[in-house]
């Protein structure tokens, strides 16, 4: 065999190989790290069992759906929320279905807003099970309304609940693992903490602050190689975020779901979210197509990210504005191509 044909054929394998793999990208749901660790790496089932889990926002939406696939592996869960009531039927639901005892579950009431609770807080879970291998920071609430609408208290809220609870409630937790030299603490920030759209504007802000706060937090503990620090950003995820969202006035939320079709199911997302947590990766972007691009662009390529971003931002505005859902436009766009 010549040496030209040769070539002629290790091109051709090369192109394939694009070919294939920018098909997979147009079909992935997360990450490439992230896929390669669901399919090479860890499994959840092996590393999770046994430990101790505490998971703000178990409430309702992803906090909810993660404290029913833990129960399934064997850990202790500590569950937290404002709604007492809506954390006892969570209970409820992961002792039917689940692999726990009464004993392995801890309702924890929480207001993250209540920073001088959180000691106490970290106290009474040390108490109960002696240790916290994971703290699992997902309580938040979103937004609905342009800057030139909202209320000074929207962002002073947002920033409160999203990002200084947060800091807070771990630096309560942070102590406890430093003395252990090892622990995780998963953040669930959102893909709005690496780009930006309109009508979230304090969301991001809060989004963008936490990122900062918890990379900034790992190059600290750059000492302690068993503490891990983990930022799981989701893009658009079935659950009631958008419903409870703050809207131009801290009293009103939005009280609609609008159309959760076009999301990823809860229970995908939380199922990278456990392939993260078992293989200690530091930052994974969990969203379908076209979120997953607009991601990458907006991390490589931020000036066709503005591009984009301004002219799919106009349309959100223009729903927003006719009482449309914001987001109809995304919906359209996944059953022309799914």
């Amino acid at each position: 065999m010549s040496g030209e044909l040769l070539l002629w054929l290790l091109a051709l394998c090369v192109l394939l190989a694009v070919v294939v793999q920018l098909v997979r990208f147009l079909r992935a749901d997360g990450d490439l790290t992230l896929l390669w660790a669901e399919w090479q790496g860890r499994r959840p089932e092996w590393e999770l069992t046994d430990m101790v889990v505490w998971v703000t926002g178990a409430s309702g939406g992803i906090g909810e759906e993660l404290a029913y696939q833990l129960s399934k592996l064997g850990v202790s869960l500590v569950l937290s929320a404002r709604r007492v009531h809506e954390l006892e039927r969570v209970k409820r639901r992961c002792l039917e279905n689940g692999n726990l005892k009464e004993k392995d579950i801890l309702v924890l009431p929480l207001d993250l807003t209540d920073r001088s609770s959180h000691e106490m807080a970290t106290k009474a879970v040390l108490q109960e099970f002696g240790k916290i291998d994971i703290l699992v920071n997902n309580g938040g609430r979103s937004q609905r309304s342009l800057v030139v609408d909202a209320s000074l208290d929207v962002y002073k809220e947002l920033i409160e609940l999203n990002y200084l609870g947060t800091v807070s409630l771990t630096k309560c937790v942070l102590p406890h693992m430093i003395e252990r030299k090892q622990g995780k603490i998963v953040t669930v920030n959102s893909v709005l903490g690496i780009i930006a759209a309109p009508l979230s504007s304090g969301y991001c802000a809060s989004k963008h602050a936490l990122r900062g706060f918890f990379n900034g937090l790992r190059t600290e503990l750059a000492t302690y190689p068993g503490i891990i620090i983990s930022n799981i950003c989701p893009g658009p995820v079935q659950s009631n975020i958008v419903h409870n969202a703050l809207t131009e006035e801290v009293t009103k939320a939005v009280g609609s779901g609008g159309d959760q079709s076009y999301k990823m199911a809860t229970s995908r997302c939380v199922r990278l979210m456990l392939v993260s947590m078992a293989n200690d990766l530091k930052e994974v972007w969990i969203a379908d197509q076209p979120f997953l691009s607009m991601t990458y662009l907006w991390q490589y390529m931020p000036t066709w990210a503005w591009w984009i971003t301004n002219k799919v931002g106009k349309k959100r505005i223009e729903n927003f504005k006719s009482g449309v859902d914001a987001d109809a436009y995304f919906k359209t766009w996944k059953a022309k191509h799914d």
